[in-house]
Formats: structure tokens, C-alpha cells, sequence
């Protein structure tokens, strides 16, 4: 972490703190909204072949959420759509975007809200779930889905409410599992008290119906019957191992694991050995 970087999650921290000491659900709402911020957001431009593809765009709570479809020269003989993860954008996936085109297949890519090309500065599960539903409204149906981190979590809660069979394809790469692990490491980053945190959950409930716990891929994974490829890294800081290992014990007849070493939370998708494997699994 860089030292300005260190210095602005001090003087956050100071200051909700401070707050949650006279307004305790003032001072979790203020934690929520900036667990839901990216603090960096992707700009450069993707590949050639990547801008060349059809412009897409639709409005979604005030913002306007951006995408591109990319065609192969033939009719497409399967349509593919790829989810990124938090702080990522769909130009990371040009390389997969490409070879899955040339494999005759139709690819469909957007930025969730507050990243890459869309608008807003903050991302919610349930908007990005509600994006994915209109992409599969308006763009689909669609026979693969390709999700990594954030990604990958967004797509399972999509799924387990989307007509689907084993049929379908789905790839997790490195997913968020438990929306639960990364609020508490967050709440541990910014010291915040466990009554802040029990207000944070409680607005989450009010505003989204369902408490943190919800939001977890081990629970949407018994209501997915996609025929599921699953890939982790042992040294992923971001989603650690631990949790996929959880996945494999529940034993999801539907779901092969390949877990890789020294690649990390993000390498892992860039690799091309992965990236052969999952391609030709989709």
C-alpha cells in the first residue's frame, strides 16, 4: 500500500469512527458506501481487435452502464458472456474475448456501474446482478458465462434465478465466496466496532432485502445446475484458497476444480494454460 494510500485509510478510519460514537447507523452507512467504492478505476483503452467491437449501452439506476458484442465472421454457434471482477474492467478480458470469436462463438462484455466505461461511483451486487439480467434480457440467451472475482459471485446469484440446465457453461475464476469474508476484513481494516458492523448488515438487509450472508456463492451454487469449471490459486490473497476449498467439500456433482500455484488472485486469468483450458471448456 502506498504511503498516501495508508494516509487517506487513517483519516477515514478517524473520522468514522469518531462518528460511530454519537450515530452508530450514520457511521455504517458511511463504511457500507465506501466498501462499495473502487478506489482506482480502469481507463486505458482495450486492444484493437477489443475496440472494434459493437458499441452496447443501456441506463440503469441514473448511470449508463457500457458494453461491446463481438461477432465471428460465420453465424455464431454460442453466445458467451464475461463478468470481471471489483476494480477490473471488461478490456482485461481481450485475449479470451478473441480466441473464443475466432472459435466461432458471439462475446458480450460490459463494465459494471463505477467501472471502465460506465457510469456511477459505486458498485452493489444487487446492481450488478440486475445489469447481468438485463444484458441476458436484451443480448442474450446466452450458452457460457465466464466470471472472475466479483465477477464470478455476480453470475451465480444471476444464475440461480435464470432459467438454466447442465447444459449451460460456467466458469468461476478465483470468485468472491463469502461477501461475508471481505466485509469483515474490511471492518478489521478500519477498526470499526461490532455495533457498527451489526448496522451495517441491518442497512444491507433494509435496502437489499437480504443480509450480508446472502450474498455468498456457496448458497447460490446448490440452485446452479450449470455444468461448472472452477479455477483457484493456492496463493490468492484476495480470494483465499480456504473458501474454495469449502465449495469442493460441498461435493456439487456439477462442478470440476483446478487449482493452480503461484499465480495469484489476477495472473491466474492471464496465464495461458488457464486460458486454453477455459476456452475450450466453453
Amino acid at each position: 500500500m502506498k504511503i498516501s494510500q495508508k494516509l487517506a485509510l487513517r483519516y477515514t478510519r478517524a473520522r468514522i469512527n469518531i462518528l460511530s460514537l454519537a450515530a452508530p447507523r450514520k457511521a455504517a452507512i458511511k463504511a457500507f458506501r465506501l466498501f462499495c467504492t473502487p478506489q482506482q478505476r480502469v481507463k486505458k483503452k482495450g486492444s484493437s481487435f477489443f475496440e472494434k467491437g459493437e458499441r452496447l449501452s443501456f441506463r440503469q439506476n441514473g448511470h449508463t452502464v457500457r458494453g461491446r458484442r463481438w461477432l465471428p465472421e460465420a453465424l455464431p454457434r454460442k453466445k458467451v458472456l464475461i463478468a470481471h471482477g471489483f476494480e477490473s474492467a471488461s478490456r482485461h478480458f481481450d485475449t479470451y474475448i478473441s480466441a473464443l470469436v475466432e472459435k466461432g462463438y458471439e462475446v458480450v462484455a460490459f463494465d459494471a456501474p463505477a467501472h471502465g466505461a460506465s457510469g456511477g461511483s459505486r458498485i452493489l451486487l444487487p446492481d450488478y446482478i440486475g445489469m447481468l439480467r438485463t444484458i441476458e434480457q436484451n443480448y442474450g440467451p446466452f450458452h457460457s458465462y465466464m466470471g472472475h472475482s466479483l465477477g464470478g459471485l455476480a453470475v451465480a446469484l444471476f444464475l440461480e434465478n435464470t432459467p438454466h440446465n447442465k447444459v449451460t457453461r460456467l466458469v468461476l475464476v478465483a470468485p468472491a465466496v463469502e461477501t461475508t469474508s471481505a466485509v469483515d476484513l474490511f471492518g478489521r481494516a478500519l477498526r470499526l466496532s461490532p455495533e457498527v458492523m451489526k448496522a451495517m448488515d441491518d442497512y444491507v438487509q433494509e435496502t437489499s432485502g437480504h443480509h450480508f450472508d446472502w450474498y455468498s456463492l456457496r448458497r447460490a451454487l446448490h440452485h446452479v445446475h450449470a455444468t461448472t469449471l472452477y479455477l483457484q490459486d493456492d496463493e490468492d490473497r484476495v480470494t483465499p484458497v480456504r473458501e474454495a476449498l469449502k465449495v469442493r467439500d460441498d461435493a456439487h456433482p456439477n462442478l470440476k476444480f483446478i487449482f493452480t500455484n503461484g499465480l495469484g488472485h489476477r495472473k491466474i486469468y492471464k496465464d495461458a494454460e488457464v486460458m486454453a483450458r477455459i476456452v475450450a471448456f466453453l
